[in-house]
């Protein structure tokens, strides 16, 4: 395990999970799109992706900006939910990654007592990431959690691997990293955030964010310390929500800093990451200020965390 973010964290597989390829493999037949009254359809075209903001972390590639053609897509308005991934479960009977390791990374502060007395690892570098034996999508802060009331929240505990197998049962995929962004953006252009360049507006949270003194104490200013039900908070121009802050989203993406084609990018055709989007619930100014659209981090395919989720997009045209 590596240190990557203050709210992305690797888990590193010893060797390929034969099992799993064959489950996603499986899942390639099953065509019939699923939930497609929740998508917008894009149009597509030109527009500026990346940016040279100083805030931003140039290193990881948000530079620079560069125009981009995106051919017409539709994606989800919404992040894939429990109640949504617990179908595709019930009907495929597909095991997570974190299910099959028998553990996933949780939030030191969304741990029970119980639960915590238990815990033999942390993250080295970030303690606050507990080693949580038990922990995966339905059980998402261990053994004694449920996701009953919590079913309009984001899936969470999801691998890229996982994703890519609901993709396959849907007949979606996994947005391009460009499409995410031209989608996130939502008609603005050079903006920082998917409603401007203010992360307030009238002195109100826009999104599920840190806020307080990361990573001891949350004020709560949004009403969340951890996830938020998907359709929190206001839709982008595109009427997409939370597409920053909540949940990390997969995207199809293997990442790299460097960035060559600008004509329907699909990123580099081999690489060890693959490319997450958007930021969490965990994301702070002082620390991880990947809030932003232009923001981007990466974590190995069989990673899954509390804070990283999805959302789908399809071909159109």
């Amino acid at each position: 395990m590596e240190k990557k973010s203050c709210c992305s964290v690797t888990r590193v597989a010893s060797e390929p999970n034969r099992e799993m390829a064959e489950q996603v493999f499986s899942l390639k037949e099953k065509r019939n799109r699923r939930h497609m009254d929740q998508m917008v359809n894009l149009p597509g075209g030109e527009f500026l992706m990346g940016t040279e903001d100083q805030e931003g972390f140039l290193a990881d590639g948000e530079g620079p900006v560069r125009k981009v053609f995106i051919k017409p897509f539709a994606i989800d308005r919404y992040t894939v939910t429990n109640k949504q991934f617990q179908e595709f479960v019930e009907e495929t009977n597909y095991v997570t990654e974190a299910e099959r390791f028998g553990w996933s990374f949780v939030f030191h502060l969304l741990v029970s007592d119980d639960v915590k007395r238990t815990v033999k690892n942390s993250v080295s570098g970030t303690p606050w990431w507990f080693v949580v034996d038990g922990a995966y999508w339905k059980q998402p802060e261990g053994a004694d959690s449920t996701i009953e009331a919590k079913l309009d929240h984001p899936v969470v505990h999801v691998s890229w691997n996982d994703a890519i197998a609901y993709c396959n049962w849907a007949g979606k995929r996994l947005p391009t990293e460009a499409e995410w962004e031209y989608a996130a953006r939502g008609g603005l252009e050079g903006k920082k955030y998917p409603w401007g360049d203010e992360l307030l507006i009238d002195g109100k949270q826009q999104c599920n964010i840190w806020q307080g003194n990361f990573p001891i104490e949350n004020s709560l200013d949004d009403g969340y310390l951890s996830t938020a039900p998907v359709q929190s908070f206001q839709e982008n121009g595109f009427g997409l929500y939370n597409v920053v802050g909540n949940v990390w989203e997969w995207c199809s993406d293997w990442f790299s800093p460097y960035h060559a084609s600008v004509v329907n990018p699909t990123g580099p055709s081999t690489g060890e990451t693959k490319v997450m989007r958007g930021g969490s619930y965990l994301c702070h100014e002082s620390y991880c200020n990947r809030y932003r659209v232009a923001a981007r981090t990466q974590n190995s395919p069989d990673s899954s965390t509390g804070n990283i989720g999805f959302r789908c997009a399809v071909d159109i045209g």
